[in-house]
């Protein structure tokens, strides 16, 4: 097998294949597939992806592979299919599938290092090389002239290993180590040498011939409070060394975790987990919907279904929505887990995820707890995959390659012949359709755990408390109850459903409202910095005095954010103590873990937030929770409002009264009739899906229907108007009869970052030759779509409508 066959780093139809390249003889049995190379690409040196191994070409003449990067594969064999398999699913590059699966740092640019690991004796080529060193650059290694076969039998007898260094930044960390240099004994007879006065000196030796173990130089500088310059003094005398060893940046290093024990499972619970270890015993592949409602112990199930997965010595992948990714979830993980767990999130820095990704490459967890991107954790022998609130619209991608995690769960599952749990309270739709039609088996969870109740919940009518003179937004009753809680130091969690101070900003003498000059929104006014922002282009301009187009000083902000709520909250209760949660209180690194803490702690008495505290929060003491404004979802324009609706209401619901403490809950709204708002009060799930089906039905919206939204934006609209006209009458023409193509129509957001966008939207139960029809479109308009003036985006199961 002397030719590898490459997927390159250039995302176009032309690309879009393998190429065949020759293998030098210096890496010969070392390239495998999975690996990253660098390959000549007409004039340029390009990253690729070795995707399999050949000894036929139909090509006389083939280039050489210039660089081989990786002595192990990153991608798995399974990772390569999957990667073909959401190519072909999403509509996108192979390149772009492959790269989504790996850290951002193995895609930059970065020099290698070879690294000795302590204590390993390596052949005498190799102790030569390394000339008492701990670590060399790579290009030491390949002038010494030993053969990369040597040193990939090294690297996967783990005596060496290969560090990549990515522009200082994302590169692996490394701390200085102290060590004795000496014997005990040698040690004893340097200790009668030292002066009297050097304390210091004598007590660090003291402490290395008692414990010769290595110590960071930094923890005993702290320890013996004494200063670098004494080390460095016992160094000149040869009696203690240093050296660097590698430290992983776990994000989670100055938490010492409890261990937790299983909890006994309540009957429910037991019957809900015992198809799930029958299917984990029998190893067999399944979708199971696991339909509890909130604070009914689902996580409990998840917990002890992973344990009999890490008992038979197999691997787990547990997916949470990113805003549940909260430090809680991650302590009871970690808690029963212990560091069998790795955790990935945005939240983390590359370099973090880069540690705790290599930590998952090389066998060292059993367990990863993630966002959508966790799906694709390279582990090699899964027994379970886990989507908690799997109603969440965060595990679709929205950009290439467009996936939903959950599709690819069912996938890799597929592959691995284990379960695909997925649980929520409120499940999607399409997942409660599926479970009721049998594709998936059900399993549910009615009671709350320790008999609790569910919340009660209060609708206060809007337009009546207007009627009665209360031009507040709090209801009278809210205020009362507010009140009350404070009185008897228990909590409230007011939910706002936005973000930013209010909506926006107008002049009341002739009704000018401020738009962003590059898109059609009106911009959102920010408190702090006294400024109007764009939250689709970031443009910003400061809040003006008086009215641009009349001159009027009647210019201001309508609508309710967060920071308006607090500032009212505090005019009303001034001994409140509030925490705010919203995009802007938390865009620091820790600043979420930061605000949960101090509630948690009760150094707070309301939590004030958007969607970010709708989930996975457990707090004994909160036993209100508020809703400010419930009906401003339903008013967009989406045939999911509903819906979205109905399981953001029964999520924060669901945060009150968790434990011996009843809860109650009240929800402000100028719509209390509306059926998504009225059965989110009784928590009557199967109500609300057999009313929103027949609706689906009749508007032929999914499940019953498929639908494939396909968006045309360019600076110029003639132009978005024409494309679109054409593609909308080009599907028009192939598909069949029972399938409805509709638009071409202006995006509910016309104009962003001064690009004009218009959609059409195919509604189909059975096109098998969709996806050839909408490639040939993109075919035909590359060069177009080269230049980046025009942009297509083809999305098979559209979440955001706008």
């Amino acid at each position: 097998m002397n030719i590898a066959r490459v997927i390159v780093d250039v995302p176009s139809f032309q690309t879009n294949r393998p190429f065949d390249y020759r293998i030098p003889d210096r890496y010969e049995g070392v390239i495998q597939p999975g690996m990253r190379v660098i390959v000549p690409f007409g004039p340029r040196k390009i990253l690729g992806y070795v995707v399999g191994l050949t000894d036929e070409t139909d090509l006389n003449r083939l280039k050489p592979v210039e660089e081989l990067l990786d002595l192990q594969p990153v991608l798995t064999t399974e990772l390569l299919g999957l990667g073909d398999w959401m190519a072909e699913q999403t509509l996108s590059f192979r390149i772009s599938a492959l790269q989504v699966m790996l850290p951002q740092v193995l895609k930059a640019k970065y020099k290698k290092e070879v690294w000795r690991n302590e204590g390993e004796d390596l052949p005498e080529q190799f102790e030569r090389l390394f000339a008492g060193r701990d670590g060399i650059d790579f290009t030491e290694f390949e002038r010494s002239g030993i053969s990369y076969h040597q040193l990939q039998k090294l690297v996967q007898d783990g005596s060496i290993e290969i560090e990549y260094i990515v522009k200082s930044k994302e590169s692996k960390k490394t701390t200085p180590m102290i060590q004795p240099a000496k014997s005990p004994i040698e040690l004893e007879e340097a200790l009668v040498d030292l002066t009297k006065s050097a304390h210091k000196q004598r007590d660090l030796i003291e402490h290395f011939i008692s414990e010769p173990e290595p110590v960071p130089k930094k923890l005993l500088v702290e320890s013996f409070q004494t200063t670098a310059s004494t080390i460095k003094t016992l160094m000149d005398k040869g009696l203690l060394e240093q050296f660097n060893q590698e430290i992983y940046r776990d994000p989670y290093k100055n938490r010492s975790f409890e261990r937790t024990e299983a909890f006994e499972l309540t009957e429910e619970q037991e019957e809900a987990i015992a198809p799930i270890l029958d299917v984990l015993e029998k190893k067999q592949h399944e979708v199971m919907l696991l339909h509890g409602v909130t604070g009914s112990g689902k996580t409990e199930v998840y917990l002890q279904s992973i344990q009999q997965v890490i008992d038979q010595g197999m691997e787990a992948i547990m997916l949470v929505p990113e805003i549940a990714l909260t430090p809680m979830m991650v302590e009871r993980f970690k808690g029963r887990f212990g560091s069998r767990v790795a955790v990935l999130h945005s939240a983390l820095s590359a370099g973090e995820k880069y540690d705790e990704w290599r930590r998952i490459q090389r066998g060292e967890v059993q367990v990863v707890v993630g966002a959508r991107s966790a799906i694709f954790a390279p582990f090699t022998k899964l027994g379970i995959i886990i989507i908690d609130e799997e109603h969440e619209t965060s595990y679709k991608q929205e950009e290439n390659p467009r996936y939903h995690a959950r599709d690819v769960a069912v996938y890799r599952g597929e592959q691995h012949h284990c379960p695909v749990i997925l649980g929520s309270a409120t499940p999607s739709l399409e997942t409660f359709a599926r479970a009721k039609k049998g594709n998936y088996r059900m399993l549910s969870l009615t009671k709350r755990m320790n008999e609790a109740s569910m919340p009660e919940v209060e609708l206060i009518d809007m337009r009546e408390e207007l009627h009665a003179g209360n031009r507040s937004m709090f209801s009278r009753v809210l205020k009362e109850k507010i009140e009350d809680r404070l009185a008897k130091k228990e909590q409230v969690v007011l939910f706002l459903n936005r973000r930013g101070y209010s909506t926006f900003v107008m002049c009341r003498d002739c009704g000018f409202v401020i738009e962003c000059p590059h898109c059609d929104i009106t911009m959102t006014y920010h408190r702090k910095q006294e400024s109007l922002k764009c939250h689709y282009c970031s443009h910003e301009v400061s809040m003006p005095s008086e009215c641009p187009e009349c001159e009027s000083d009647s210019i201001r902000y309508f609508g309710t954010g967060t920071q308006k709520v607090e500032e009212v909250l505090q005019q009303l209760l001034p001994e409140a103590r509030v925490v705010r949660m919203d995009v802007d209180t938390t865009r620091r690194k820790g600043a979420h873990e930061k605000l949960l803490g101090e509630f948690g702690r009760g150094e707070a008495d309301i939590l004030l937030g958007t969607q970010m505290i709708a989930k996975g929060l457990d707090f004994q003491n909160v036993t209100l929770v508020g809703v400010m404004t419930a009906d401003s979802l339903l008013n967009i324009p989406d045939f999911r409002s509903a819906e979205k609706t109905f399981q953001l209401l029964t999520q924060v619901s669901g945060r009150a009264g968790r434990h011996t403490k009843p809860g109650e809950v009240i929800v402000q709204t100028y719509t209390p009739e509306h059926y998504s708002i009225e059965l989110a009060s009784t928590y009557d799930y199967h109500q609300f899906f057999n009313q929103e089906m027949q609706l689906r039905k009749a508007f032929r919206y999914p499940p019953y229907y498929f639908i494939t939204l396909v968006t045309v934006s360019h600076p110029n609209q003639l132009k978005v108007q024409e494309v679109t006209q054409k593609i909308v009458a080009f599907m028009r023409s192939k598909l069949s009869e029972e399938s409805v193509t509709l638009g071409p129509t202006p995006s509910a957001l016309t104009r962003i970052k001064n690009r004009y966008r218009y959609q059409c939207m195919i509604k189909y139960k059975h096109e098998p030759e969709q996806r050839k029809l909408l490639k040939r479109i993109l075919q035909y308009y590359e060069d177009e779509l080269k230049q980046d003036q025009l942009q297509i985006s083809i999305d098979f199961q559209p979440y955001q409508l706008m």
